[in-house]
């Protein structure tokens, strides 16, 4: 808005004293406002800004337009340690939107103030303590500050105490005080004043501390006492008593301690009671040497570093009957033969047993009350002397003993002297019962080795096929020993059990006689293993003779000769031929050669081979059993890779299969059919489409033969679908066939753009003579692939034939697509060999050729 003059009286100087309360004024001044301001003041005048920063000052309204500056009292202004000017920026504005800002400076001037006491005096009265005795000395000094930082002047009342202060301030205690004679506490009221006279006054409070200065002394006047052994703890042996001179007035702080090292007696250190704390046992060294014990009590007026007094104290212990007689060891264990004599002092317990009271009169005991199972074999000699005699011998094997190899025996060892202090133990009940103590005694018959182990027979016959798994168990002998208890009868192999490799083939448990074996058994080898077992009870032994017969198991394979060969065949060889006069001869280590069956298992496509005959002989020859038709596209194939396997099952029902042994061999054999020489094989290019299918068929899978026909029906009429779209771009993509010198040829004319047409080459590394005319052809040993042998070593024409689309399989076999044509005219057949022999003449772009190892390939002609 617009600045104009609203603050009247400003800008201003004021001056307000330092600590002034809150509400006091500092400056008044008047706003004045403009006529059209009908409503007067928007915005009341406000310190909107001070500096320095201050909340310490504040605007209150007089009435009407007067206002005046005023304390906050938050802080109180303070001339020593505050600013000392501060510039209050105030701010109006009226509501008509004019407004105006002006200065008003405060100064702060200074007044007197009182002193200040500093340190402890400041927040609490003050306790000082001083020992009797102290000489005089300063006990204190008070600090205090004036705000003007003036001199000040220390004071102190009431006057009449034995203390002063200096002006520095200084308290001194002015008379050595005696604790029991003066007062034991002053108050001192200690004055400081400025020049100006202004003062403050606080309170000290001096105590008087009391010193030990007096030594304690006992009143107790009895210094030896006579207790008997084993008192229980707590049992008070004495009370000890001491004054103070100190403390004649008030209850005695005295503390007492025993000063010699003792584990048996405590004292109370507030009391002076002497109490047993250990069990204090006069049978037990040091005291079975010295029943005296001596006790250095000592008294002090203070815990520590005071006056002390000590006396001693002697206590007596005195014997009791307290021990039964002992025995050590307290449980006997002894042997006796079950053939000992009667009259053998087995145990003289006199030896073994004391009773270590020192007093002689209550040391003595008898031995009495021999009991127990079996007591009556047994007796004691005599009650002092405690030997314990056998009565009578024992036989553990006489039917008409009990049974028992161990007798359990107790022997009471009875005290003579009758306890002194029966009431204080609680296993005294009276005081005519003695004391005791029982000893335990285990006496075992000991059995003697008199009787030889027995087996169970006299041989063993264990029947073993040959195909147990080394480690099995093949039987178990048994020996048994009629001594009483029976004695642990442990077997081993001493003789025989062994072969031409290995030193035994057996072994057997040492403690059940269980026979396993340790090498593969043979019947083909040895059919009987015969060994001596032998069971001894560490004293005595026994033998017997172990058979183990060998059963035969059909576990040899058969073994045939040869186990590869490879040969070729000509492709027009007759049924029932003996191909290459082959023949395998098998022989079976455990098998009859009558049990041979021979089967092909592998390879046989077609099943042109078998073997004659195909069981019950260990020889058989391989027979063409039908054949090659390579024309008719039915064979593919030139090369057969046979895989024999020849079973020695040939003799077993079909219900004996399942649950015999049977073993197969194996022969390789790669068979090479070599092509007729007027064979034709076809050579048109094309390519070949194998599908390999596994069929895992279950009786419950009814629904596979419905999924089966209804995709196959689905896969025939898709590719009959494709096979119409090929033939509608073929007939209009390609212009229709030309004739050849008058000859109609049925043939595929094939459009290609860019195609690059390879012309093959077969390598034909092998002749021989065709048997029908005589003539020599040329054939190639891995394709089949033929051709007449002329001197300028030209292919061979061969007749026409429809072409068709062909490839060539993964083994080098030609296998066509199309079916050729299997009758001809003679008419059709003469003018197709004379447009084969124009075509070799001058080969044209559609020729066939032989095909090569590598597969067909053809070459454009430019």
């Amino acid at each position: 808005g617009r600045r104009t003059q609203l603050l009247k009286g400003l800008p201003a100087t004021s001056t307000v004293e330092e600590n002034a309360a809150a509400g006091v004024s500092v400056y008044t001044f008047n706003i004045t406002v403009s006529p059209l301001s009908s409503e007067g003041v928007a915005i009341l005048p406000t310190i909107i800004n001070s500096n320095p920063l201050t909340e310490a000052f504040d605007i209150e309204s007089k009435g009407g337009l007067e206002y005046r500056v005023v304390t906050t009292g938050n802080p109180v202004l303070d001339y020593e340690t505050m600013p000392k000017r501060f510039d209050l920026e105030i701010f109006v504005e009226d509501t008509t939107g004019r407004t105006d800002l002006n200065i008003l400076t405060v100064q702060v001037t200074d007044e007197n103030e009182r002193p200040v006491f500093q340190g402890n005096m400041a927040i609490q009265t003050v306790m000082i303590y001083v020992l009797e005795g102290t000489p005089p000395e300063c006990i204190y000094q008070v600090d205090a500050a004036d705000p003007e930082n003036a001199d000040l002047k220390y004071s102190l009342l009431p006057a009449s105490v034995p203390f002063l202060v200096l002006e520095s301030g200084a308290i001194f205690s002015t008379k050595e005080f005696d604790y029991e004679k003066d007062p034991h506490c002053y108050l001192l009221n200690i004055t400081a004043t400025d020049p100006d006279g202004l003062n403050s006054t606080k309170t000290v409070n001096i105590n008087i501390i009391n010193i030990n200065d007096e030594r304690p002394y006992f009143t107790t006047k009895q210094r030896i006492y006579r207790i008997p052994e084993e008192q229980s703890p707590g049992t008070v042996v004495a009370n000890v008593s001491a004054k103070d001179p100190d403390d004649e007035d008030s209850l005695s702080r005295l503390f007492y301690s025993i000063q010699s090292s003792d584990r048996y007696f405590s004292i109370n250190p507030s009391t002076g009671m002497l109490q047993v704390t250990g069990r204090i046992d006069r049978d037990a060294l040091p005291l079975r040497l010295n029943p005296n014990i001596s006790l250095i009590v000592r008294v002090e007026d203070s815990p520590s570093s005071g006056h002390t007094s000590e006396i001693e104290i002697t206590v007596i212990i005195e014997d009791i009957n307290d021990n039964p007689p002992e025995c050590n060891p307290s449980t006997f264990r002894k042997e006796a033969n079950e053939n000992m004599t009667a009259g053998t002092v087995l145990l003289d317990l006199r030896n073994y047993c004391k009773d270590i009271d020192v007093d002689p009169s209550n040391n003595q005991f008898n031995f009495t009350g021999l009991s127990g199972f079996g007591s009556n074999n047994f007796a004691l000699e005599s009650t002092v002397s405690g030997r314990l005699v056998m009565t009578e011998s024992v036989d553990l094997e006489n039917p008409a003993n009990l049974g028992v190899e161990v007798y359990s025996l107790t022997v009471r060892v009875q005290d003579i002297a009758c306890p002194t202090y029966s009431s204080k133990y609680p296993f005294y009940t009276s005081l005519d019962i003695f004391l005791c103590y029982i000893i335990y005694i285990y006496i075992r018959i000991k059995p003697v080795n008199e009787f030889f182990p027995v087996f169970s027979n006299l041989s063993y016959v264990f029947n073993v096929p040959e195909t147990t798994k080394v480690g099995s168990s093949i039987g178990r002998v048994n020996a048994r020993d009629k001594d009483r208890s029976p004695s642990v009868i442990t077997y081993s192999i001493v003789s025989g059990g062994g072969t031409r490799d290995y030193t035994n083939i057996f072994w057997i448990s040492p403690t059940k006689g269980n026979v396993k074996i340790l090498a593969r058994l043979d019947y083909e080898s040895t059919q009987k293993h015969i060994f001596t077992v032998q069971a001894s009870d560490q004293e005595k032994t026994a033998t017997a003779s172990v058979t183990v017969n060998v059963l035969e198991v059909n576990d040899e394979e058969p073994v045939c000769s040869p186990k590869f060969y490879s040969f070729q065949i000509p492709a027009s060889l007759a049924v029932g031929t003996n191909i290459n006069g082959f023949r395998i001869e098998c022989q079976d280590r455990d098998s009859d050669p009558r049990s041979f069956r021979y089967f092909i298992n592998e390879g046989n496509v077609n099943n042109h081979f078998t073997f004659s005959p195909s069981a019950g002989s260990n020889t058989s020859r391989l027979i063409l059993a039908s054949r090659f038709d390579y024309e008719s596209r039915l064979d593919r194939n030139w090369i057969y890779r046979l895989r024999v396997y020849i079973t020695d099952d040939n003799l077993l029902s079909t219900r004996d299969k399942t649950t015999h042994l049977i073993k197969t061999g194996m022969v390789t054999l790669s068979i090479r059919v070599i092509p007729n020489p007027t064979t034709v094989i076809t050579t048109t290019p094309g390519f070949t489409v194998v599908t390999k299918r596994e069929n895992i068929y279950s009786e419950s899978a009814w629904y596979v033969p419905f999924v089966i026909t209804l995709d196959s029906l689905l896969l025939l009429g898709l590719l009959g679908y494709l096979g119409f779209l090929l033939a509608t771009w073929v007939r209009t993509r390609c212009p229709p066939a030309s004739k050849a010198d008058g000859v109609a040829l049925i043939h595929f004319t094939f459009c290609l753009s860019s195609q690059t047409m390879t012309k093959l080459n077969t390598a034909f590394d092998g002749e021989a003579r065709d048997p029908v005319t005589g003539k020599m052809y040329e054939f190639n040993t891995r394709s089949g692939a033929r051709r007449w042998k002329k001197s300028n070593k030209r292919l061979q024409p061969v007749a026409a034939v429809q072409a068709t689309s062909s490839a060539t399989d993964g083994s080098g076999q030609v296998t066509d697509r199309a079916e050729a044509s299997s009758k001809k005219e003679p008419s059709e057949k003469r003018k197709e060999s004379a447009a084969g022999t124009k075509l070799d003449a001058k080969p044209s772009a559609g020729q066939l050729e032989t095909p090569d190892q590598d597969g067909l390939r053809l070459q454009k002609q430019k």
